[in-house]
């Protein structure tokens, strides 16, 4: 490696490709080893290096409105709705009474004739 002017820097690029990033860029820049980066092309057909966060570091990250609350209690509360969400539901269907027992009954009642009318079918030998 060999140092130029304006804090450039020219490293050697191995057979397969790899190139070591100065530590005092890597110290400056937060880059960790091992650690990971990414290579953008800009517009002027220059590669530019940045560092990418791990996923701690991004932990929250789309987190609005300014809480304060940790991404498990948010999961928390989310759940507690839905399951106040699924109660609700089970009580209406459960408020609508007879007629929801009435069509599971009849809906079991053609599963029964389905099943009937396909092992009949299996069983004729006109089929053939």
């Amino acid at each position: 490696m060999s140092n130029t002017k304006d804090g450039e820097r020219i490293v050697t690029v191995t057979e397969k490709g790899q190139a070591t990033i100065p530590k005092s860029l890597r110290e400056k820049h937060g880059i960790t080893a091992p650690g990971r980066v990414k290579f953008v092309e800009s517009e002027d057909g220059e590669i530019v290096v940045r560092p990418v966060g791990t996923m701690r570091e991004f932990r929250g990250l789309e987190r609005t409105g300014g809480e304060d609350r940790s991404a498990t209690e948010l999961l928390q509360e989310e759940r507690e709705r839905d399951e106040r969400g699924n109660e609700e539901l089970v009580e209406r269907l459960t408020d609508s009474g007879a007629d929801g027992e009435d069509d599971r009954a009849a809906d079991e009642d053609d599963r029964a004739a389905d099943e009937d009318d396909q092992a009949a079918d299996e069983d004729d030998p006109s089929d053939d």
